[in-house]
C-alpha cells in the first residue's frame, strides 16, 4: 500500500507539473489507516460498547470555553451550554441502545480550535462527525426549525456563506490553522473526500426523514458551506443546527429536558439506521 500511495503521489506531482520537492504546502491523507494527526493530545473517552468493530460516532458540541456562540434574547443563555446538553442526551440514547460507540470532542465549557475538533474525529478513525450547533436569525425574522449543513466549496445561499465566515472566523480566533488543500496532495485529498461528501449529503436526507417525526425541520433543511469544521477530508461530517435561539419557541424547545431527549431519539434513529446501511453495503460487496 506505501508502494502505490508513493506511485500515486509522484503521479499527482507529474499531473500538477509539480516536482515532490517543490509542491506547495497540503494535507496527506493516511489510507492505511487513521492519519497523523495536525494536533496532538489526549483523545476523548468513548462511550457505549467496547467492542472496537462497533461503529464510531464523535458529536461536537460547537463552541465552548471562551467561545459562547449566540446568545438567546430568551434568558441570555448561551450557545455552547445547549450543544453540549444536546450532545450529552444524543450520547446517553446512544449509549442505551448498544449500536454504536460515540465520543464527545468536549465534555465541559473547553474551547477547542476547528481543526481538532474534526482531528479528534479521524485520529480516533470515526465513522460519522456530527457538530451540533443553535441558529440565530436578525429579530422578527420568524425562522425557526432544524437545519443540516454539508460541506461545499461555493455556499449554497447568502445565509450559508455568512455562517461559514462567522465558523471560520472563530477558527482563527482561537488559532487553528486552516486547511491548505493544495499542491501534490490535493489528488489524494479529491479522492477521499468526494465519499465523504457524498457519504454526508446521504445522510442529510436521512436524518431528515428519521427525525422529522421528532422535532421540526425547516423547509430547505438542507444546505452546503464552505465550514472550516466539516472538511475532515475522509470522514462523512455534517453540522446539525438544533432550532433558533432567536426564536422563542425553538428555544424552548431545545432547551427542555424533553426538547433535548426528542432531538436525541431523531438523531439516534438516523444514527443507527445510517451505519446498518454501511454494514449491508459492505458485505454486499
Amino acid at each position: 500500500m506505501a508502494a502505490f500511495l508513493a506511485f500515486l503521489t509522484l503521479l499527482a506531482g507529474v499531473l500538477l507539473g509539480t516536482a515532490p520537492q517543490e509542491a506547495e504546502r497540503g494535507v496527506t491523507i493516511a489510507i492505511d489507516g487513521p492519519a497523523a494527526p495536525l494536533a496532538s493530545g489526549p483523545l476523548p473517552r468513548i462511550y457505549g460498547s467496547r467492542d472496537p468493530r462497533r461503529p464510531l460516532v464523535v458529536l461536537d458540541p460547537g463552541h465552548g470555553g471562551r467561545d459562547p456562540g449566540a446568545t438567546s434574547p430568551f434568558g441570555d443563555r448561551h450557545e455552547k451550554d445547549v450543544t453540549l446538553a444536546i450532545a450529552e442526551a444524543i450520547r446517553d440514547a446512544l449509549v442505551a441502545s448498544g449500536k454504536v460507540r460515540v465520543a464527545l470532542t468536549r465534555e465541559g465549557d473547553d474551547f477547542v480550535g476547528l481543526t481538532d475538533r474534526y482531528e479528534i474525529a479521524r485520529r480516533m478513525g470515526a465513522g460519522l462527525f456530527i457538530s451540533i450547533h443553535a441558529d440565530a436569525a436578525p429579530s422578527n425574522d420568524g425562522a425557526r426549525g432544524a437545519t443540516i449543513y454539508t460541506l461545499s466549496e461555493v455556499a449554497s445561499d447568502r445565509q450559508a456563506a455568512l455562517l461559514a465566515e462567522q465558523q471560520n472566523e472563530a477558527g482563527r480566533i482561537g488559532g487553528a490553522e486552516m486547511v491548505e488543500e493544495a499542491g501534490v496532495n490535493r489528488i489524494l485529498i479529491d479522492l477521499a473526500q468526494r465519499e465523504s461528501m457524498d457519504v454526508s449529503t446521504e445522510f442529510a436526507t436521512l436524518l431528515q426523514r428519521e427525525a422529522s417525526p421528532y422535532f421540526p425541520f425547516r423547509p430547505d433543511y438542507h444546505r452546503f458551506a464552505s465550514l472550516v469544521v466539516l472538511k475532515a477530508p475522509d470522514v462523512p461530517s455534517i453540522l446539525f443546527e438544533t432550532g433558533y435561539l432567536t426564536n422563542a419557541q425553538d428555544a424552548a424547545y431545545i432547551h427542555s429536558p424533553e426538547g433535548q431527549r426528542q432531538i436525541a431519539l431523531g438523531m439516534r434513529s438516523a444514527i443507527e439506521t445510517h451505519f446498518a446501511r454501511r454494514t449491508v453495503n459492505l458485505a454486499s460487496r
